[in-house]
């Protein structure tokens, strides 16, 4: 079946409303990505759209944004621009700011809401459970990283310091409706023009500025849902990773994940899956990934089967 591609700079773009008359437009969401420079091949993006689709109920939608063209891109797929803003190298560094041009207006089509997943994400269940977080359109949901929780203590921290403390999450998932946050790109245009980013601590990564200037709105996406692999399954100790794995409420609840993202490059899914078994893998903050079935449960074999899959077709 044939496919318009919608490419676009910044402007809002038509659309023929073929897949949306699909669905319930109550119930319709879109599932956005982001690929810049080269790391990722088409057909990683092909294999995590493929997954999506066939778990999840819906999307009505796949969007990529993207620096350029993707040759043998799924044809279900609309490609559409990164904004030349976002793509300056001071963008595109570990602090990951390009990502904000998920907020930019009309980059994301506005009319349902979204869910952004990182590009290193092994779905294996029903995404559309993560719209359920938005208690209103202007809810934005994130996974949480720091011990400050998101929630009305934070909201109130938040207020009495004058947004000095405040709950921080990790964006490689994001939940939005992107009609109700423009403002998040329009204010972090202006305070880059402002202080630049290095002057200011909340510009420092994409996932510190969503926390910092949504923080009334903001909510966590649930470990029982989505967890960093890190995170979740590496330790410094190797006690400690096999205890966590026995424990039976942990285990109940890995077992009811429906994705786990992966930290890039340097640890991509993909390699995981051709490791072999017992092997141990370091990162830089010392902490040490057993790959066995011991340590991880039912994931391994989860990562072994969606890798060892073929992308969706080209």
């Amino acid at each position: 079946m044939g496919h318009d591609l919608v490419r676009i700079g910044g402007e809002p773009a038509s659309f023929s409303g073929r897949v949306l008359r699909m669905r319930d437009p109550k119930s319709a969401w879109q599932c956005v990505l982001i690929a810049w420079g080269d790391r990722y091949p088409v057909s990683e993006i092909n294999r995590l759209v493929a997954s999506v689709r066939s778990q999840s109920k819906g999307p009505a939608r796949f969007v990529l944004l993207s620096d350029r063209e993707r040759p043998g891109l799924d044809p279900g797929v609309e490609l559409r621009d990164i904004p030349a803003w976002f793509l300056v190298p001071d963008l595109r560094g570990p602090g990951c700011q390009a990502k904000l041009c998920l907020f930019e207006p009309g980059v994301v089509p506005a009319d349902m809401p979204a869910i952004y997943i990182d590009l290193d994400t092994i779905v294996f269940g029903d995404l559309s459970r993560l719209v359920q977080l938005m208690e209103s359109p202007q809810t934005i949901a994130i996974l949480q990283s720091a011990i400050l929780p998101f929630g009305a203590f934070a909201r109130w921290l938040y207020r009495v310091t004058d947004k000095r403390r405040y709950a921080r999450g990790n964006s490689s998932v994001v939940v939005y409706h992107p009609a109700h946050a423009t403002y998040i790109a329009k204010r972090f245009r202006e305070l880059v023009a402002q202080h630049g980013i290095a002057a200011f601590r909340p510009l420092w990564a994409d996932e510190r500025f969503i926390s910092w200037v949504a923080q009334p709105v903001m909510r966590a996406v649930p470990g029982t849902l989505v967890v960093k692999f890190p995170t979740e399954y590496m330790q410094p100790w190797r006690w400690l990773v096999h205890l966590r794995a026995r424990l039976p409420w942990i285990r109940r609840r890995r077992d009811g994940l429906i994705a786990v993202t992966f930290p890039g490059v340097k640890l991509k899914g993909e390699d995981l899956a051709a490791l072999p078994e017992g092997a141990v893998v370091t990162d830089r903050k010392g902490r040490r990934l057993f790959w066995t079935d011991r340590a991880l449960g039912s994931l391994r074999r989860k990562i072994i089967d969606f890798y060892g899959t073929s992308s969706a077709p080209q």
